[in-house]
């Protein structure tokens, strides 16, 4: 099994600002699109929260890239090209991983930090480039942007159960209490040299702390049959979906 930290949201250089915490609720904002949207930030009922977090350097009716998508329906479609998704590839992400989401957010009056705000367990990989036309129309009729437009050779969706949490649970924040962001507590199972990107040995830091890199989309664990991933994964999983 392997597990897929994945970064996504608004940050100082996707969007301008940190994703807000609303109410206690984790509000992960899309970056803008750069190509092949038909969603706006105001579509999504996100217009007032974007232009407060890139102080109105994007507008509430530009176009967003919708992506992690999460249905009514509790699944989730994650759409990866070009470099990210051939590392993905190279790693062995295959059915049955999972992809746990994670973005920088803050919480009026408190500096910003990483947290995790949803996962997707894989039940299908799509290959965009070769896959049926009726599969490839279905998925535009979403509006999922990897299906409105082709961004690289290697476009592809991952698709499976997944949720969005509803809270800002203790249990979900990945940055040390003291900060900064990128300085996260990590999950004893998660040992030096275990985490794709992170090879550096002076960023395994003690006290269980990770500095991580500073930009970058998705790091892969090959957590393998162990314990202590699978019941990491399962309170995380828990913290999700418990409101």
């Amino acid at each position: 099994m392997r597990i897929v930290f994945s970064r996504k949201g608004f940050d100082s250089a996707s969007g301008g600002g940190p994703s807000p915490i609303v109410d206690g609720r984790p509000v992960s904002l899309p970056i803008p699109s750069s190509r092949y949207s038909r969603t706006s930030w105001a579509d999504l009922g996100l217009g007032d929260y974007v232009e407060h977090a890139s102080r109105r350097r994007h507008k509430a009716d530009d176009l967003c890239h919708h992506d992690p998508m999460f249905t009514d329906q509790g699944e989730c479609l994650l759409g990866q090209c070009g470099a990210a998704q051939t590392h993905l590839a190279n790693r062995g992400v295959e059915v049955g991983d999972w992809f746990v989401f994670f973005g920088l957010f803050q919480a009026a009056g408190e500096p910003p930090h990483h947290r995790i705000f949803g996962y997707l367990h894989v039940a299908e990989i799509i290959n965009l480039t070769d896959c049926a036309a009726a599969v490839r129309q279905k998925l535009t009729a979403l509006d999922h942007p990897h299906a409105i437009g082709l961004h690289a050779r290697n476009d592809t969706i991952y698709r499976g159960p997944g949720k969005v949490a509803t809270a800002a649970s203790p249990g979900l924040r990945l940055t040390v209490p003291e900060g900064p962001p990128s300085i996260w507590r990590r999950p004893e199972w998660l040992r030096k040299g275990e985490l794709s990107y992170h090879d550096r040995a002076d960023r395994w830091l003690p006290e269980n702390r990770l500095q991580t890199v500073a930009r970058g989309q998705e790091f892969v664990a090959d957590a393998g049959n162990r314990a202590a991933p699978r019941k990491w994964l399962e309170s995380i999983v828990a913290a999700i979906e418990s409101h």
